[in-house]
């Protein structure tokens, strides 16, 4: 599948320096209009969740899920990452192609 695929891509918007990570930079993306894409782990704990998806669904930010913080984390060379916004419309899309 596409797994490989969007960890690279994210990886590389990672150092393209077009992701932000943890939950209350996120949402400051996306209040300020500046994320297009926030991915979310399957793993984050209800509050982080239902925060993320409220903030982005009154912003039209789009949310895709990932399987595990540990992957999500991975993908961008941390540990574990809960949440991630991509901040370049070019990154954003193509990550949503791969994650649908």
């Amino acid at each position: 599948m596409n797994q490989q695929k969007w960890k690279s891509l994210l990886g590389l918007a990672n150092r393209a320096r077009k992701v932000i990570s943890g939950e209350e930079l996120v949402i400051k993306e996306v209040r300020q209009n500046r994320a297009k894409l926030v991915l979310l782990s399957k793993d984050a704990s209800d509050n982080t969740r239902k925060k993320v998806t409220d903030k982005c669904r009154s912003y039209n930010t789009p949310v895709v899920h990932v399987e595990s913080r540990y992957e999500l984390g991975h993908a961008i060379g941390k540990d574990a990452r809960v949440v991630v916004a991509v901040t370049e419309q070019g990154f954003a899309a193509k990550l949503k192609d791969l994650l649908d």
